[in-house]
């Protein structure tokens, strides 16, 4: 298994997430001020550098009611964005409910990392990994 990268995108921040090569574990990283930005773009692809990801995981804010609004639509254009910058493939996972489950568990990571790593942790337990 291949290391991947999972991003919590908002249009001011961006949290980051990594798994460990088994594909077992998500560990927050940093969060990288205004994504969209050219500056935010170049700082993704050095994260996807320094990290040997191969895959980053985009969470798509899907309605409770499983339906894409503004919100999804932006996330898609910004993982297109990312595909572009830092030359992966980019795949988008439901997001729902993982910036409150990141606010509940705490920790010393940030919420935007912490919400990252809740994406990848879901991301792993789909069973889309290839092991």
């Amino acid at each position: 298994m291949t290391r991947v990268l999972a991003l919590d995108h908002g249009a001011a921040r961006c949290g980051a997430a990594v798994s460990d090569p088994s594909g077992t574990l998500a560990t927050p990283l940093t969060t990288i001020a205004r994504p969209d930005s050219p500056a935010g773009l170049e700082a993704i692809a050095d994260l996807v550098r320094e990290t040997c990801a191969e895959l980053v995981v985009v969470g798509l804010p899907l309605t409770l009611r499983g339906e894409e609004g503004e919100q999804a639509a932006a996330a898609r254009a910004f993982a297109g964005r990312v595909a572009k910058a830092a030359g992966v493939r980019v795949e988008l996972h439901d997001e729902r409910l993982t910036t409150s489950h990141a606010r509940r568990t705490g920790g010393s990571a940030g919420e935007d990392g912490r919400a990252a790593a809740r994406i990848l942790e879901s991301w792993l337990e789909s069973g889309r990994v290839k092991r």
